[in-house]
């Protein structure tokens, strides 16, 4: 379970970006302004992107987020994690986030995640304190202590306490799985490799905030008991084939997409 500090010291530092223009598209959600879209990261867009550099989210991170740990190699986002002192900590990671906020619809990656123990391969949508919002947050995060599962996870005005662990076959460091999830106003449903894993259906689980898109790896010292203990033996990273958002209504945007499916 992530610790009520962690989800504080979350929604003080993540960094507040100016909102672009609105999209053509009627949005969902007051502050929505983010279309349908799909990268492949043939190159990494950073009008779209924001690359997180030069802090940590507090003193439970042992890494600080560095442009250097993120990297377009072959139409696959890579984000490192790596023993090199920056900043204040002696190890390096990566994190990119959308510059827009997008509200309800479908919601896919297709990652393979970092290995070790202590680290965090995260596929989420977040908005907080920082954005002058109360913190929002829909979670895929694969924990190197057990690459076996994933957890899926819900903050609404801070509260979480929703975690589930979904199987992952085969092993989410072991090769690319497709993530997903779909949300609602009244239910949130999440998808591994297209088979439903958990729904949520409980109004006061289901966040109502437009949120970013965050891609992240980062490790611990002090959150073993939720992330396993840290153990380092060479870099590692999370890596990223594709990521999509389908608006409710308009087409989906690729041909194996859940929301080619969807009722």
């Amino acid at each position: 379970m992530i610790s009520d500090c962690y989800a504080r010291l979350r929604n003080l530092t993540l960094v507040t970006l100016p909102l672009a223009g609105l999209a053509g598209a009627a949005v969902a959600q007051p502050g929505a302004n983010g279309a349908s879209f799909m990268d492949d990261f043939d190159t990494l867009n950073t009008g779209f992107w924001y690359v997180s550099d030069g802090w940590n989210n507090g003193a439970h991170q042992n890494c600080t987020w560095s442009k250097k740990q993120v990297k377009i190699n072959n139409g696959i986002l890579e984000l490192a994690f790596e023993h090199r002192k920056e900043g204040e900590r002696n190890f390096a990671c990566g994190e990119i986030q959308t510059r827009k906020r997008f509200g309800y619809g479908t919601y896919e990656a297709r990652i393979k995640t970092a290995d070790g123990s202590g680290l965090n391969s995260a596929f989420f949508t977040y908005i907080g304190p920082a954005d002058k919002k109360p913190h929002d947050e829909i979670d895929f995060e694969v924990l190197g202590k057990n690459p076996a599962k994933v957890q899926v996870n819900q903050y609404v005005s801070a509260k979480g306490g929703n975690e589930h662990l979904a199987d992952v076959p085969g092993g989410a460091n072991q090769g690319f799985n497709d993530y997903a999830f779909v949300w609602e106003k009244d239910r949130i449903r999440y998808y591994v490799n297209g088979e439903l894993v958990h729904e949520v259906t409980d109004p006061a689980k289901i966040p109502s905030n437009a949120q970013k898109i965050f891609f992240s790896l980062w490790g611990t010292d002090t959150l073993s008991d939720w992330m396993g203990t840290f153990s380092y033996t060479e870099p590692t990273m999370l890596q990223v084939d594709r990521v999509a958002f389908t608006a409710p209504g308009d087409e989906c945007q690729f041909a194996e997409s859940i929301a080619c499916r969807m009722d």
